[in-house]
């Protein structure tokens, strides 16, 4: 199987999340890293790419796009990995250059540049894909084709948590740090694990958020965005839900839970448990379905009973990339640039309600 060479721009040393999609990147073997502009200054760039043992390191990721491009032997495709107020540029310069870009969430910093990147990206030849992980856990996967076959019925609620608490005490850290700097992060929980969530809602009943009622707070003292957010959800065809996500909340590592009603069944997937998807039946017993069972709609690497989790569920968004490029277009399902609209078009209208008292705000296209 031909691998596809892959760029990097950011995750250089000491960065958390460049090292999950590198790991992410080669777990199936389709892709192969070969250049990078990882860090800030080309000397670090440099230092970070002789521990990768790259081919390639450059200065900048806008002459990394430049070189790459002209290069007969240049990169395919290229995944961004920095500060969210560094992912319009990269994302723009490589799609101008018809490199195929992978991008982690949020897609850019604001509602914006999404818009802007949306218009450049349908008309480059590349694809642009979004990383949101939890669209690559299998027993999700199997809860979305479970939604679209009609098993819960009409769809009443849909209720959704992310819950964390690495911030509940004052920023420490390069990874908390960015996480904190409004010029950098743009937003707080609500970009870095609230769009994680709303997608989770919008990707499971396969039906968009179309308004918002949001209060957002700030709990540490001196802290510049929100780490803690409510929002009340009116998505189409009548469903209603709620949605909870929180970096404070102490005693909550990565807890991540999702319920979707309809008016046949209900089901519930929780992140402490990634291989069981609970399904319950009006006036039936709970019937708990693993990874591997019938009709199951995941993909795997291993036999069932053998679990598999972030690191894997990363990596099935990367092979679906990869497949994506071969086929020159997105499968359903692979988070793309609209994906990325929907979620600043989200936040957008949270900040709005909020800054309303919570007033009903549109989620407009």
């Amino acid at each position: 199987m031909k691998q596809i060479a892959l760029g990097m721009v950011g995750g250089g040393q000491g960065a958390f999340i460049g090292g999950v999609h590198r790991i992410a990147a080669r777990l199936d073997g389709r892709f192969r890293l070969v250049a990078g502009a990882l860090s800030s200054t080309p000397e670090r760039s440099a230092a970070s790419a002789a521990e990768l043992g790259l081919e390639r390191s450059y200065g900048d990721w806008a002459e990394m796009a430049r070189e790459e491009a002209a290069r007969p032997d240049g990169i395919e495709a290229v995944a961004i990995v920095t500060p969210n107020h560094l992912h319009f540029g990269p994302a723009k310069a490589f799609l101008e250059a018809g490199i195929h870009v992978i991008c982690d969430k949020p897609m850019t910093a604001t509602l914006d540049e999404a818009l802007k990147l949306r218009s450049i990206a349908e008309q480059s030849d590349a694809l642009f894909i979004l990383t949101h992980t939890y669209a690559g856990y299998p027993m999700l996967r199997e809860a979305r084709r479970l939604v679209a076959s009609g098993a819960l019925g009409k769809l009443r609620l849909a209720n959704v948590e992310y819950v964390q608490d690495w911030l509940a005490a004052p920023e420490t850290g390069k990874q908390a740090a960015w996480r904190g700097d409004p010029k950098q992060a743009g937003t707080g929980a609500i970009g870095d694990i609230g769009t994680h969530a709303a997608h989770l809602a919008r990707f499971v009943t396969g039906l968009p958020i179309e308004a918002v009622s949001a209060e957002m707070h700030s709990f540490v003292e001196g802290r510049q965005v929100d780490d803690n957010i409510h929002v009340m959800l009116r998505m189409a065809e009548g469903v209603r839900g709620m949605l909870w996500a929180s970096q404070v909340s102490v005693g909550f590592d990565n807890d991540i839970r999702l319920r979707v009603v309809g008016d046949k069944a209900g089901l519930e997937w929780c992140h402490d448990r990634p291989e069981e998807l609970r399904f319950t039946r009006l006036g039936e017993p709970t019937q708990i379905s693993t990874r591997g069972g019938p009709g199951y709609a995941g993909k795997s690497r291993v036999p069932a009973g053998h679990p598999e989790g972030f690191l894997e569920a990363f990596a099935s968004l990367y092979t679906d990339a990869a497949d994506a490029i071969e086929a020159g277009a997105l499968p359903d399902g692979l988070p793309g640039v609209q994906e990325g609209v929907q979620g600043l078009r989200f936040i957008d209208a949270c900040l709005k309600s909020h800054a309303a008292d919570g007033r009903w705000t549109s989620v407009e296209e």
